[in-house]
């Protein structure tokens, strides 16, 4: 069996591949659902455009529920503390979530005009509302959450939900927001053809531009904001102790990772050169490479505000001996252990049967084969 340390660091890995193939996979998809309005001019051409992710989306979605999951098992306590602190900000995503799965299924079953274009705009706010709260989570994270425990360890959040509306969280949630509407336009135009894939290249590139301006941004924001350090010794391979260690704030903790291992410099190039090579790849009309730069974007900046915590999960600005670390956080090594076996099984699986499902459905979608399959499409 694996030691408890090990286990602490694949599992932190394994939570950012699984946040990293929800914004993918899932990503693209929302990507699509907030383009839906712009790039479609007609009816049919919404078809069309709802029809690219159509036959995929509900797959897609196991990456965020293994994700959920992933953080319930692995990291019980933070998973607590996030989600009855962000609790209406995880209600604003839920509600807007269910717009997808009754829109997809109800859009196309009557044929009024008011009717469906209820349904698109449903289809936006599904689409767009995620990334933009997940990426306000993210910058509150990186801020700090005013959370603390008690001598039970039963956690107390002191905040409201519009104080995660602060300038450095919006400016973290339009990152998020232009990152996957992105890889929603590089999607669009490698499935669609004429006025729809020119009209989804030029909202790529869009968000292309403001992916790299916003993250260079919030990147030497973050320098200014007071980080996290743990200032005491911590048995990182030890039982969990959440308030056995000293944490202080700082300017600029958040850059320390970097000065130690500067190889982790390469996730934020990677961000960067990933949507800039998407916006070029665009415009040469090379739409399946400009998908796979802008996967690596999402690689990019994920992986940058992960590496940039290290080993903080989800640090606590009231109490900050209470932050939530890697080390402290987790389950029990036994548990750790079988998910570790179980999750090296089922990930090939839904990559495999993932990677079936588009290839068996790949190819471009036109208005011809939606007038064929009047009354399978969407």
């Amino acid at each position: 069996m694996l030691d408890y340390f090990t286990l602490k660091i694949i599992w932190w890995a394994l939570v950012g591949v699984l946040l990293i193939g929800f914004a993918i996979m899932d990503g693209h998809d929302m990507g699509v659902g907030t383009l839906l309005p712009f790039v479609g001019r007609n009816d049919m051409e919404r078809r069309v455009v709802i029809n690219t992710v159509g036959p995929h989306w509900d797959g897609n979605q196991v990456w965020f529920i293994t994700a959920g999951g992933a953080l319930f098992a692995a990291w019980p306590v933070v998973y607590a503390t996030a989600f009855s602190g962000f609790y209406w900000a995880m209600i604003l995503v839920l509600w807007a979530l269910f717009f997808r799965p009754v829109g997809f299924d109800y859009r196309s079953k009557i044929h009024h005009p008011v009717w469906r274009s209820t349904w698109d705009w449903g289809l936006f706010v599904g689409g767009a509302v995620p990334p933009l709260v997940f990426g306000i989570a993210f910058g509150n994270l990186l801020q700090g959450v005013p959370f603390h425990f008690n001598e039970y360890l039963v956690s107390t959040y002191t905040g409201s939900f519009w104080q995660l509306l602060n300038p450095f969280a919006l400016l973290t949630g339009v990152v998020s927001s232009a990152m996957i509407t992105l890889q929603g336009g590089a999607y669009l135009a490698h499935r669609t053809e004429g006025g729809i894939q020119s009209r989804a290249i030029k909202g790529a590139i869009g968000a292309a531009i403001v992916l790299v301006c916003s993250f260079v941004v919030a990147g030497i924001w973050l320098q200014w904001i007071e980080g996290y350090r743990i200032t005491s010794l911590v048995d990182t391979g030890g039982l969990p102790d959440i308030l056995g260690k000293s944490v202080v704030r700082e300017a600029g903790a958040w850059m320390a990772n970097y000065g130690r291992y500067p190889w982790l410099w390469l996730l934020p190039a990677l961000g960067l050169a990933g949507a800039a090579g998407a916006a070029l790849l665009l415009m040469g009309r090379r739409t399946l490479c400009a998908f796979a730069s802008s996967s690596l974007a999402v690689v990019g900046v994920i992986g940058t505000a992960g590496v940039s915590m290290f080993p903080f999960v989800m640090p606590s600005s009231s109490m900050p001996a209470a932050s939530l670390t890697v080390w402290d956080s987790v389950a029990s090594h036994l548990s750790l252990a079988i998910m570790f076996w179980a999750t090296l099984f089922f990930m090939p699986l839904i990559v495999i049967y993932t990677g079936w499902a588009y290839r068996v459905m790949r190819g471009k979608v036109t208005a011809t084969q939606i007038h064929a399959n009047e009354h399978s499409a969407y």
